[in-house]
């Protein structure tokens, strides 16, 4: 990508790690490595998942290192627990949602605006949707690895039989991030849109 991504946020922390670990191998393309690491050290990684792949990178190191570490001879230095100060909850936000069914059975299309505190993560966002109106908005989460997954929307299940998921977008583009860290801005418009892959 232009912006030094290589596929997404997630996946640009294994693809620096594979092109430091190959380099010697192949003659790679000119592609602007300072960019790539400028993006992964930016991001706000939530996900230990996320930061396990892009902390070998962002130390110059593969998971193929891991075998050559002398583990005994790493110190580390523990600092005292800080107390836990929760942030202040923010002023309020307006978010629109939208869920569409274009795909399969019945045909469906529903809106709602929704005010949630500034800084609340998309799933607060679905949530407070369902609160409002439970028989329209009604959805379930499978955990992963990655933070949870929406896996159904207002009864309409995903399945992998029928290659079928639940895409979120805003402005027309897919999040890069889950609904358990993605935070909605005041005035954005988040679309779930059942689709296929």
């Amino acid at each position: 990508e232009g912006d030094g991504v290589i596929g997404n946020i997630y996946s640009t922390g294994l693809a620096l790690q594979v092109l430091g670990a190959t380099r010697e191998f192949y003659a790679p393309r000119e592609w602007d490595c300072g960019q790539a690491f400028s993006m992964v050290s930016s991001h706000d990684y939530q996900q230990p998942t996320a930061i396990a792949q892009v902390l070998p990178a962002l130390l110059g190191m593969s998971y193929l290192d891991a075998a050559g570490l002398d583990c005994p001879a790493v110190s580390l230095v523990l600092c005292p627990p800080c107390p836990f100060v929760p942030p202040p909850p923010g002023a309020p936000i307006m978010v629109h949602y939208s869920i569409t069914n274009k795909l399969q059975g019945k045909h469906f299309s529903y809106s709602i605006s929704l005010e949630v505190p500034a800084g609340s993560t998309l799933l607060q966002v679905l949530q407070a949707a369902e609160e409002e109106k439970p028989d329209i908005f009604s959805f379930q989460t499978e955990q992963t690895s990655w933070g949870p997954m929406v896996v159904s929307i207002h009864g309409l299940a995903a399945n992998p039989d029928d290659r079928t998921y639940w895409q979120f977008l805003s402005g027309g583009d897919a999040l890069q991030e889950g609904v358990g860290t993605y935070k909605p801005w005041d005035g954005e418009h988040i679309q779930a849109v059942f689709s296929t892959y």
